[in-house]
C-alpha cells in the first residue's frame, strides 16, 4: 500500500470550524505530526481522535523529515497539523512537503481554516489580486521589504504579533503614507474578534488606546496606479458599446 502525506487545517480559534473530512482523515491516519503536541491535545480529544502524535516544528523538521519520509515509503498515512490554520502557511510544513514530492510520495492538502482569507474578505479592500507576506523580517531586510511593498499595487496581507503591531503600523505609515487605507483584524473566529478599518494612522491611534492582545492580520490597500496607467486600464476594459 502506498503511503500518503495529508496536510490538515485546524481551527484558528473556533472549534466549530473543523471540517468533517479533517476529522475523518485524522482518525484514519497511522500517525499525526503536530507543531506543538500540548496545543493539539485538547483539540484532538474534543473530536475523539486517539492517535500517536509526534512533534514536528521549525526546530526539528529538517532532522525529522528523513525518518518521516521513510515511514511514508513504507506505506503509512501521516497527517500534519499546525497549532492553528493550514500547515506551511507561516508554519512548518513546506520542507516536509518538498521532500515527500521529491520521493514521489502522494501529498494531499485539505481545504480549511487560514487566518488571512477572512481578514482579507472582511477588510473591504480589493481581493481580486493580493500578496501575502506572512511575518515581516524583524531586523535584517526589514527596511528593504518596506521599500518594496511601497511600490506594490495589490492588496498587501501580513501577520503581526501584539508587541510589534504599533511599530509596524508606524513604519508602514512612513513608507506608504499615513492616509493609506488598511484593515487590522485580531482574534479571528474567537469571542473577542475585532476588525478595525481606516487609514494607517487612524488604526494605529485605535490600538494605542485599546487592547493589544491576540494574533493580528494586517491588510493594506495597494499603491494607486498613475494617471497614465488608469487611462490604459480603462481603455483595456472598455466594452464594445463604448
Amino acid at each position: 500500500m502506498d503511503g500518503k502525506l495529508f496536510l490538515v487545517p485546524t481551527p484558528i480559534g473556533n472549534l466549530e470550524d473543523m471540517t468533517f473530512r479533517a476529522i475523518r482523515i485524522l482518525k484514519e491516519c497511522d500517525l499525526i505530526l503536530a507543531e506543538d503536541t500540548r496545543t493539539s491535545a485538547p483539540m484532538l480529544k474534543h473530536f475523539g481522535i486517539d492517535k500517536k502524535v509526534f512533534s514536528h516544528h521549525q526546530h526539528n523538521e529538517h532532522k525529522a523529515t528523513s525518518e518521516i519520509v521513510k515511514f511514508l515509503n513504507e506505506g503509512q498515512k501521516i497527517a500534519l497539523i499546525s497549532d492553528a490554520g493550514t500547515p506551511a502557511i507561516s508554519d512548518p510544513g513546506f520542507f516536509l512537503v518538498r521532500e515527500a514530492i521529491k520521493n514521489d510520495i502522494a501529498v494531499e492538502c485539505l481545504p480549511g481554516a487560514t487566518a488571512f482569507v477572512p481578514a482579507l474578505v472582511n477588510s473591504g479592500l480589493p481581493a481580486d489580486a493580493f500578496c501575502f507576506e506572512g511575518f515581516l523580517p524583524v531586523k535584517k531586510g526589514r527596511q528593504t521589504k518596506f521599500k518594496k511593498l511601497a511600490e506594490e499595487d495589490r492588496t498587501i496581507i501580513l501577520y503581526e504579533s501584539p508587541h510589534r503591531l504599533l511599530k509596524t503600523l508606524d513604519e508602514f505609515s512612513q513608507y506608504l503614507g499615513a492616509d493609506r487605507q488598511a484593515s487590522v483584524s485580531r482574534e479571528l473566529t474567537k469571542m473577542f474578534e475585532e476588525t478595525v478599518r481606516g487609514t494607517l494612522v487612524e488604526i494605529k491611534s485605535h490600538f494605542e488606546n485599546n487592547t493589544l492582545k491576540g494574533e493580528f492580520v494586517i491588510c493594506i490597500a495597494g499603491k494607486e496606479p498613475s494617471k497614465d496607467k488608469r487611462v490604459m486600464n480603462k481603455e483595456k476594459y472598455k466594452s464594445p458599446e463604448d
